[in-house]
């Protein structure tokens, strides 16, 4: 059969798609390793915190009470939300700009709401801990890297398809870790196309706001988010609590079709006080219809996300693509196995120039303890947050740090690679463990008992994987 590709061409791109593997690898692997596990932020936001209430319904005067008793509690605030109960997240809250409470169903406030460890999870994910703003343009840059090594790829191997189903788990690793590699990366393109371009959307709008406004705003930056989210109500009104219980009695007779969800006010107190009520709709892909009303619960508009120009409709359904928020939870666990085979290519990718090398070194340790302290740094950082309500992201790169040292003191990699993954399995059976002893009955709610019958499963995973006693004894012989 003819080459379609010139063998520079296919040399050029192996080429170039090493080197920016090599380059985006160790933090492309944190992001879908962290995204994988995002997928599910609502169900470890309930697991974390297992003692609020659910409810699907919250009345409307029960609401507007809750919300004049948080508005008095809270300081001096530009903005407060209310989330409300819904299908995949049964509990409500109200929140200023210096914290929240969830709402009991007699609109009584109940615990605050402390999403630390998810948050942890979701940042991670989101902008790496970094400076928020510089981070997410460093994620949203991986994206589009991704979006080139997705294309170089295929340039780089002319038979990608041919020997799609070609698994050759027992040769040399370097077979091993490409086969892997290739397969996953034939099997999930799609997806993983999709995940790169929505990924890179979400900084490089910032930096394409640049080129967009001296083409079409006479570069005012400030006019481009109007003219895509909306713009905001022009107002003057006396001072008063916002009725937002009035405003959303309304939604059922404004958008009969869509499912409120959230509420937002915006200038809390101020003569431009407004009142948004995101709505779902089900039948479109877009993360939610806002509609505005004045601070007295009147209606005034909505922006037009659900029936607007295309492009606002497509910026608005970002999200709910990327994250696979849509379509109920089987959507989510396709999002999760196909966000898992991303983070095995991620790894297998780097695995494959470690092997091309033919020779060991420090980098191979600092790599194979950074790979497996990942999933332990997120495990021991859940700990300190549900035990001992210790919060910190330092905790998490030092548990990082530590386990690339511990996986250089061996220096051996079978043996590095037991411990680390025993020291897993061990970290996750504690977290289920202490999660029983720190909530007793409520460990046993579906969405508790389902996060904790996944974490035993990926700790026996753990143990499974670990290298064979025959094969440690031959590594501790090696010289």
């Amino acid at each position: 059969m003819k080459q379609l590709l010139s063998p520079a061409l296919v040399k050029n791109s192996l080429s170039s798609h090493s080197w920016l593997g090599l380059l985006v690898g160790i933090m492309m692997y944190l992001v879908c390793l962290s995204g994988t596990l995002a997928v599910f932020y609502q169900e470890f936001e309930r697991w974390e915190q297992p003692t609020v209430e659910e409810f699907r319904t919250l009345p409307s005067e029960e609401l507007q009470n809750a919300y004049r008793t948080v508005l008095a509690q809270s300081g001096e605030t530009h903005h407060m939300y209310v989330s409300l109960p819904s299908a995949t997240m049964p509990r409500a809250s109200i929140s200023s700009d210096d914290g929240g409470w969830f709402l009991n169903s007699d609109g009584s406030l109940g615990e605050k709401v402390s999403h630390e460890w998810t948050h942890l999870l979701t940042e991670l994910h989101i902008f790496l801990h970094l400076p928020e703003n510089f981070g997410v343009i460093v994620v949203s840059i991986l994206g589009a890297m991704l979006c080139g090594l997705i294309i170089s790829g295929f340039l780089a191997h002319p038979r990608l398809f041919r020997d799609a189903f070609t698994l050759r788990l027992k040769g040399s690793k370097h077979l091993e870790q490409a086969d892997i590699h290739n397969r996953l990366s034939v099997w999930g393109s799609p997806f993983y196309l999709m995940i790169a371009i929505t990924g890179a959307y979400f900084g490089l709008a910032l930096l394409l706001s640049l080129v967009v406004a001296p083409a079409f705003f006479d570069g005012k930056t400030d006019d481009i988010i109007p003219a895509v989210f909306g713009a905001e109500p022009t107002l003057d009104q006396a001072p008063h609590t916002a009725e937002v219980a009035k405003a959303l009695a309304q939604m059922p007779t404004i958008a009969p079709e869509a499912t409120p969800f959230y509420i937002t006010v915006e200038d809390v107190g101020s003569a431009e006080q407004y009142i948004i009520v995101g709505a779902q709709h089900h039948d479109r892909l877009i993360y939610a219809e806002q509609y505005q009303f004045d601070g007295m619960g009147n209606y005034l508009n909505k922006i037009g996300f659900s029936d607007g120009e295309a492009g606002r409709q497509a910026i608005f359904s970002v999200y709910r693509l990327h994250f696979g928020h849509y379509g109920g939870f089987f959507v989510k666990v396709l999002y999760g196995i196909f966000g898992l085979a991303l983070t095995v290519v991620s790894v297998s990718g780097i695995n494959i120039w470690f092997a091309r090398r033919k020779s060991r070194d420090a980098l191979n340790n600092l790599w194979l303890g950074f790979v497996w302290g990942a999933p332990l740094a997120l495990s021991a950082t859940a700990i300190s947050q549900l035990v001992f309500h210790f919060h910190s992201i330092a905790l998490f790169w030092f548990c990082l740090l530590a386990c690339s040292s511990l996986a250089q003191v061996i220096n051996k990699e079978l043996l590095a690679k037991a411990l680390l993954l025993k020291l897993n399995a061990a970290a996750l059976i504690g977290l289920v463990i202490a999660y029983g002893v720190q909530f007793n009955s409520h460990a046993l709610q579906l969405i508790p008992l389902a996060v904790n019958i996944s974490l035993v499963a990926i700790a026996i995973i753990f143990l499974r994987m670990a290298p064979s006693k025959a094969a440690l004894e031959a590594a501790r012989s090696a010289h």
